[in-house]
């Protein structure tokens, strides 16, 4: 049965200048079919449920975006700990210049290009955006209507950048780093090829060399060594392992080379830097030990 629930912009526009406002949803219910005069944009922070577009069922959770134009019917059929965040926006009262058809999909767009995912640093990122957008439209005066229109363009120009179709194996440029950095850290004590890594999560090697070498400043293999170096110096300062077993521990298959690898990186031999570290049972230093070792 067709609803004749229609949600209207005198509802929840404070006034006919304003052309954006935020309801939060935290949590959002159950909520029957409706339609409204106005557009709105939603983004799922948390939770799960089903949302019912112009009759096409979606499945939703954290992390989904959806654009839903004026006169488009909607609801939601299921909701568990589902909390998102509803901007609405008159298109007629946007008045500042941009191109707001690119940005906001309207009625030419097809159903399924209404649909997308964020990325988790979007999220992280857009969280911050959606909150002072959602102070600054609770005001009335001319400035403030101006303020929330632009902090509104900010918001929806993010949402293009973070956002991607929900069917891409794509991974932003952000989650690249963040899982190859987590590859790294535990590859300290085993061998690491990139070129594996990037087959395996099929991703391009020679993008994310560059994107990790301009976001960290070390090319993936230096990184590796550095994390590995950082490893050895804890364990010489406070393990009791022999040299070739920490070399062992760091991914280092010949205790030689680790030993002249550490020293052209610190200027001291392993066994010098355990001496310089390292107490004898009463708490004095070895013999001829260093006070202090400049890195």
């Amino acid at each position: 049965m067709v609803s004749n629930l229609k949600l209207s912009t005198t509802d929840y526009f404070l006034s006919d200048k304003n052309a954006i406002t935020v309801a939060d949803r935290h949590p959002q219910p159950i909520f029957p079919t409706h339609y409204h005069d106005f557009d709105e944009l939603v983004i799922v922070w948390r939770g799960n449920g089903l949302h019912i577009l112009n009759d096409v069922p979606y499945a939703i959770t954290c992390g989904d975006l959806f654009y839903v134009n004026a006169r488009d019917r909607h609801s939601y059929e299921s909701a568990n700990e589902l909390e998102l965040e509803n901007i609405l926006y008159c298109r007629r009262r946007l008045t500042l210049s941009a191109d707001w058809e690119a940005l906001l999909p309207g009625e030419d767009a097809a159903q399924e290009q209404r649909y997308w995912r964020l990325s988790t640093p979007g999220m992280s990122v857009l969280r911050r955006e959606v909150d002072a957008l959602a102070r600054e439209c609770m005001k009335t005066d001319p400035l403030s209507v101006l303020l929330s229109e632009a902090l509104f363009l900010q918001v929806a120009l993010l949402l293009k950048r973070f956002r991607h179709a929900p069917d891409s194996p794509l991974l932003s440029d952000a989650e690249q780093l963040d899982l190859l950095l987590m590859a790294l850290r535990v590859s300290i004590e085993q061998p690491f090829r990139l070129e594996d890594f990037c087959r395996r999560h099929q991703l391009n090697a020679r993008s994310l060399k560059a994107v990790f070498k301009q976001q960290t400043g070390f090319g993936v293999n230096q990184y590796l060594r550095q994390l590995r170096l950082c490893k050895a110096m804890d364990l010489l300062r406070h393990g009791q392992q022999t040299i070739g077993e920490v070399a062992a521990r760091c991914g280092f298959d010949d205790s030689n080379y680790f030993s002249v690898v550490f020293n052209q990186s610190f200027g001291v031999s392993p066994r010098e830097y355990r001496q310089r570290f390292q107490k004898n049972q009463d708490g004095k230093k070895p013999s001829g030990a260093v006070d202090s070792l400049l890195l």
